[in-house]
């Protein structure tokens, strides 16, 4: 389970970044990229957020609303995604039970150059995440900042994205900034500690077993 950072420590992982240039030589591309998510986390005054679509699955008028708060890097999420997900998806979301929203939480800026491929094309968000989930071993350690941007890269084509548009979507810098404060603002307002957690009806959550999780929304559906 990985551990909500304080807003301030977010800023300076993602501002200060000056170690991860010591680590490896990357591109042009790859500065771009840095630079972009320096920018996201410079004040969030003039942040236009109204560009941030909630990705949401279900039935508008499920009786049941799940909201989870997910990192792309975290594996924890990515075994719920793989296992637990499928089961509540197939069992409750697709039978009009449950109304489910996914919101990505920032704990590097690896996690939010994944989020910009997903938000690529809005209408293949739910089917690049579980590319990215599925293949999270595999590019989350592909060693250079150059190599992981060129893995996720590939996800995004693989889905059928664009290079062109892939390239326009990771240098959306407005964008990643609203998604920042977007995420800071709601991980606040919901109390969100760790990754996975969720927010079932109002009441936040931790991560589960699909029983605990079927018993959980078992009872909500018979009250």
């Amino acid at each position: 389970m990985n551990m909500i950072l304080p807003a301030a420590a977010l800023a300076a992982i993602v501002a200060g970044g000056g170690w991860w240039f010591t680590k490896s030589q990357p591109d042009a591309s790859t500065i771009q990229l840095n630079q972009i998510v320096q920018a996201a986390s410079e004040g969030s005054a003039e942040v236009d957020m109204s560009q941030v679509v909630e990705m949401t699955m279900g039935a508008v008028d499920a009786p049941v609303e799940v909201v989870e708060y997910a990192s792309y890097t975290c594996p924890h999420c990515a075994s719920f995604h793989q296992n637990v997900f499928k089961q509540i998806k197939d069992n409750y979301i697709d039978t009009g039970k449950v109304r489910f929203t996914y919101r990505e939480v920032y704990f590097d800026k690896y996690g939010m150059w994944a989020s910009l491929i997903a938000r690529c094309d809005e209408s293949k968000f739910f089917g690049i995440t579980d590319l990215i989930y599925k293949g999270q071993a595999d590019w989350a350690r592909a060693g250079s900042d150059a190599a992981i941007a060129d893995e996720l890269r590939k996800i995004g084509l693989l889905a059928g994205l664009g290079a062109e548009q892939l390239d326009q979507c990771l240098s959306d810098g407005d964008k990643l900034r609203a998604l920042v404060t977007w995420y800071q603002e709601n991980a606040t307002k919901d109390g969100i500690r760790s990754t996975p957690s969720f927010v079932i009806d109002g009441q936040t959550v931790s991560n589960m077993s699909y029983a605990d999780f079927s018993a959980e929304l078992d009872k909500r559906l018979n009250q």
